[in-house]
């Protein structure tokens, strides 16, 4: 009997059918009531007062939020249907914006009156509460079975509904809006920079990944030891095959004049990209032995029946019907590419580490996610896109 025939006995309490909402439902409360919605302080090196959401939002958000969080437990106590799962995604949504709104509304009350050095900055509170929220919407998306093109959807209503606060001037008083503001012109050129490196590493690690995946197919006697190298760079930690790379590069740009005129050295982007192409080697490798190597041989011996020539086989049989894989690949070395090139710039390469060393050096926390949120949301991004781009294929390609 499935679930949604199932009845409560008589003179039962119903219960969830699922554990995660109410988890998480019990997690932003413990994250409210335990810890600061936002902190208050002098400036913007010092530690600042935590401040309750009741307190920073008033009791309206407050009262909003616990509301969702209400309908929420109260859906998850209902018989499972597909309606109420997008009716629950549809309060999460709700609840995401009214949480980013909240921490908007608390900065603009607090920095009212206070000193032109105070800064008001998000608290432990605030990463709790929308992280849940972000994860119940998440959970009511799957349970619904949300196709592509309905999670695109919802995913460009919570976009919208951010950049509409932004707007307003909502967040003017957060703290880490004014760091932005104090750094709109370096912002966007940093930002670029960072897509550059990463466009830069993907770009060539896609073709000769994989044709060393190819090799390791065609050729098994060279797949252990390919791999074998593959899975070696894997282990080196990011700032030491930097560091590794300096030297030779130097080297090299001192006995090639014309390479250094093209900016190629020791330091800066050169050897970011370098060593951002060797990580991306493994993934990409390892996603092409699989996806074409699990090609059914049926597929294969029919389109050779059909005439077909090797080639023709390859693009239009093996390739097509490994394209999910290989895409799964392609969004591994994409998202881990993003955040290996903000440790990339403690060499000279930018991009948006240059905020979050800089933040460091300076102990200032929301310089550092100035540049530790745009990376951490362009990985998102490049991690959602490529899984409905996947997905898709799958249903386009299915045997």
């Amino acid at each position: 009997m499935s679930a949604a025939a199932q009845t409560v006995p008589a003179g039962t309490a119903p219960v969830p059918r699922n554990l995660v909402l109410p988890v998480l439902v019990v997690a932003t409360s413990i994250g409210a009531i335990g810890c600061g919605f936002v902190d208050l302080a002098p400036n913007r090196l010092a530690s600042g007062q935590p401040m309750m959401l009741w307190d920073a939002a008033g009791i309206g958000f407050t009262a909003t939020l616990s509301a969702c969080g209400a309908m929420l437990l109260a859906i998850e106590c209902a018989a499972p249907r597909r309606w109420l799962a997008y009716l629950a995604a549809a309060i999460a949504g709700f609840a995401l914006v009214i949480v980013l709104a909240a921490a908007g509304h608390s900065a603009t009350i607090l920095a009212t009156g206070a000193p032109p050095a105070a800064r008001v900055s998000l608290g432990a509170g605030f990463w709790i509460v929308l992280g849940c929220a972000a994860l119940a919407l998440i959970d009511a998306l799957q349970r619904a079975e949300a196709g592509a093109a309905t999670q695109f959807v919802a995913a460009a209503l919570a976009a919208t509904g951010f950049i509409a606060l932004v707007e307003t001037g909502m967040f003017d008083a957060l703290s880490l809006a004014r760091e932005f503001a104090a750094r709109r012109d370096v912002f966007a050129a940093a930002l670029a920079r960072h897509i550059v490196l990463v466009a830069a590493a993907v770009g060539p690690a896609v073709p000769i990944g994989v044709l060393l995946g190819l090799t390791a197919l065609r050729r098994k006697r060279f797949e252990a030891p390919l791999f074998g190298v593959l899975n070696l760079l894997q282990t080196v930690p990011s700032i030491a095959l930097f560091g590794l790379l300096i030297a030779p590069l130097s080297a090299l740009a001192k006995a090639v004049p014309g390479l250094a005129a093209l900016g190629i050295g020791g330091v800066g982007p050169a050897p970011a990209v370098i060593a951002l192409v060797l990580y991306a080697l493994l993934p990409v490798a390892r996603n092409t032995l699989t996806g074409i190597g699990d090609v059914s041989p049926a597929a294969i011996d029919a389109a050779r029946g059909m005439g077909m020539t090797p080639g023709q086989v390859f693009w239009q049989v093996e390739v097509r019907l490994a394209l999910p894989v290989l895409i799964a690949g392609l969004r591994i070395v994409t998202v881990q590419a993003i955040g290996l090139a903000v440790v990339a710039a403690l060499i000279g390469a930018g991009g948006l580490g240059t905020f979050v060393f800089d933040g460091i050096g300076q102990y200032a926390t929301d310089l550092v996610l100035l540049g530790a949120l745009p990376a951490i949301l362009l990985a998102l991004a490049a991690d959602f896109l490529l899984r409905l781009l996947a997905a898709a294929l799958s249903r386009r390609y299915a045997p």
